[in-house]
């Protein structure tokens, strides 16, 4: 018995492992490419808190720092928790891959379905957000809010074509100022007895409400809008360089304890310098010139912000494309999404997440206020989700202190739901409802792309060893136009596909001149090929070769369809396109094996180049 053969080849990398690890994070890399969302949201997030407690007095004004300081506890649950899912899935996928897990795959497609939502909420206010700060400065651009939203978008994405750690890189320098200068103003301003600018026009009229419960959760859950962002880097933990579990994790707990020491000394000092909302000033350019004054400490705050507001789309580029590859593996989203290029990009996942961006910039005309209505609903979502897949995770290991892990997580879940619910309620009216439509959508789009790749799993029998290979007898059928080069060489590579090969020509009974010289021709050629004549009495091209092929059964069929590649993509106007509507007709009609030979014209010599094989991709049709 003849023994099986077996040759086994390995692929060249794309890049070599040194190289592929060149592209990836390290712990800062990480903060400037994964955590701008985050930072950048102190310039939004007290002010979303001061506006809430204002119509309270002063009364609700001095609750400022301690519905802060509960922001900053949930943050250190979520940094922790976080912590604690990059340990337990180091493929990434954040709230989707626990839910995966723990709670089931609704859960998780309801998971990954308002990460998505918030990934292409981020870019668009982050976007909007930036060149709002950069049209306040400047009036005179107001007009062309929309393009030049669409154009840092652009640049944007761009920047992560070349890369995460590319782009990594080039946001490190503003990362840093920004943070610098905003740890600057709170420990200047901490230090000062009294605000360097002492008139401030803070005062406005408004009704006075009393404090209560639903104000502070309304300002609570207003200031959750900070911690957007948090889970970007859970997400994308294969972004990293190894140890990737480390360096993911020490980049959390840098992002929490950042953004916690901002926010809370931003709260201390809207206190401190009894800062109030203004309409057309922000609260944190107030406490800028309250802690620095009005000279270039106060420009450099400004203008990192600015720069910051619009870089902070960055993180949602370097999570969303990791997540849609881990979708995609799963088979709940379109299977380019998993391809990866070279320096670790996905460049689908970028391209998805550039265009939906872009439609919703267009749509709102660059509007920030018409977007923050619609963001952060989703996160919280995914937040309550995560916390809760980690609480079945410790019910189901028991490790070691899982007692103090198991309460945390549970409280964490228990917040972030109630800010979900609180967060949704009250911006519902305002365009929330958008986002409670939007994700049940979504899920339903991920659920029959699944039921789509379980049906074509099942015809092709994967999971399951197919019978041994034998060969049968085929039929090959190639149509023609006339006797040239284009019909010798498709009939060649014809020959050596099958043990028949039948020249097709679909004539009419009309044209009988014509019929006899192409006959004439043929038997004066005599390539050795049988030669059949379709008569159509009604002209057609395409119906009378898919009745041919169906008309043979006992065969197994392949039709090769012979195409000029012109030399220039001009020329292909000077074309028909009677191969590309031919070999849709026949894959939609028939069982046959259908390719398209594209014969290259060379422009040197007067014949063709050897021809290429194709089964997908449209071309040109029969020669011109």
């Amino acid at each position: 018995m003849r023994e099986p053969m077996t040759s086994l080849r390995t692929a060249a990398p794309e890049e070599p492992p040194d190289q592929a690890e060149r592209h990836r994070l390290t712990v800062i890399g990480g903060l400037a490419a994964l955590s701008l969302d985050a930072m950048a949201s102190v310039a939004y997030g007290p002010e979303a808190i001061v506006i809430v407690l204002a119509v309270a007095g002063g009364a609700g004004m001095g609750c400022t720092l301690p519905v802060t300081l509960t922001i900053a506890g949930l943050l250190a649950v979520l940094v922790f928790s976080y912590r604690h899912v990059i340990a337990a899935f180091p493929e990434g996928g954040g709230a989707y891959g626990v839910s995966k897990k723990y709670l089931g795959r609704r859960s998780a497609l309801v998971a990954a379905a308002s990460l998505i939502v918030d990934y292409v909420l981020n870019v668009a206010v982050s976007v909007a957000a930036g060149v709002a700060a950069l049209t306040s400065a400047f009036p005179g651009l107001l007009p062309c809010t929309v393009w030049i939203c669409l154009a840092v978008l652009a640049l944007i994405t761009a920047i992560n074509y070349r890369g995460i750690a590319h782009s990594a890189r080039l946001f490190i320098a503003p990362t840093v100022i920004y943070v610098g200068a905003i740890v600057l103003v709170i420990v200047v301003g901490l230090l000062r007895d009294s605000a360097v600018t002492v008139e401030q026009a803070h005062h406005q009229a408004q009704t006075l409400q009393s404090v209560g419960v639903l104000l502070l959760l309304k300002a609570f859950a207003n200031g959750c809008a900070a911690l957007t962002g948090v889970e970007a880097i859970a997400n994308a933990v294969p972004s990293f360089k190894r140890p990737r579990v480390k360096r993911a994790q020490h980049a959390e707990l840098a992002l929490g304890g950042l953004l916690a020491l901002m926010l809370v000394g931003i709260a201390l000092l809207i206190e401190k310098f009894e800062i109030r909302p203004v309409e057309g000033v922000t609260v944190l350019s107030q406490v800028t010139e309250a802690a620095v004054g009005h000279g270039a400490g106060f420009y450099v705050v400004q203008f990192a912000t600015v720069i910051l507001l619009a870089l902070a789309a960055n993180t949602s580029f370097g999570g969303l494309p990791v997540l849609a590859q881990l979708l995609a593996k799963d088979n709940n989203l379109p299977h380019l999404f998993a391809l990866r290029a070279e320096r670790q990009v996905h460049r689908y996942g970028i391209g998805f997440l550039a265009v939906t961006a872009g439609i919703l910039l267009a749509a709102s005309n660059g509007d920030m206020n018409t977007l923050v209505p619609l963001f952060a609903i989703g996160v919280f979502v995914g937040f309550t989700l995560s916390q809760a897949g980690m609480v079945r995770h410790w019910l189901t290991e028991r490790t070691p202190g899982w007692h103090g892990k198991l309460a945390l997580n549970a409280f964490g879940a228990v917040l972030t739901a109630i800010a979900a619910v609180v967060v949704t309620a009250t911006k519902f009216a305002d365009g929330g409802w958008l986002i409670l439509v939007a994700l049940p959508l979504m899920v339903v789009l991920m659920e029959w792309v699944h039921r789509s790749y379980a049906r074509i799993g099942d015809r092709l029998q994967l999971g399951r060893t197919p019978p041994p290979p034998r060969p049968r007898r085929s039929l090959v059928v190639v149509p023609i136009g006339g006797v040239s080069l284009l019909t010798q060489q498709a009939l060649a590579a014809a020959l050596s596909l099958g043990d028949r090969v039948v020249a097709v020509r679909v004539v009419h009974p009309d044209d009988e001149e014509e019929n006899a010289r192409f006959v004439a021709e043929w038997e004066a050629w005599a390539p050795d090929v049988e030669l059949s004549l379709i008569n159509d009495e009604r002209r057609r091209l395409v119906e009378p070769i898919v009745e041919y092929v169906n008309d043979v059964r006992e065969r197994h069929v392949f039709v090769l369809i012979p195409e000029v590649e012109p030399e220039h993509v001009w020329e292909r106007v000077l074309q028909n396109q009677r191969g590309a509507v031919l070999s849709h007709a026949l894959r939609r009609d028939t069982g046959s094996v259908v390719s398209r030979l594209r014969f290259p014209m060379d422009p040197h010599r007067e014949n063709m180049k050897q021809c290429s094989t194709t089964s997908s991709a449209p071309s040109s049709s029969s020669p011109v």
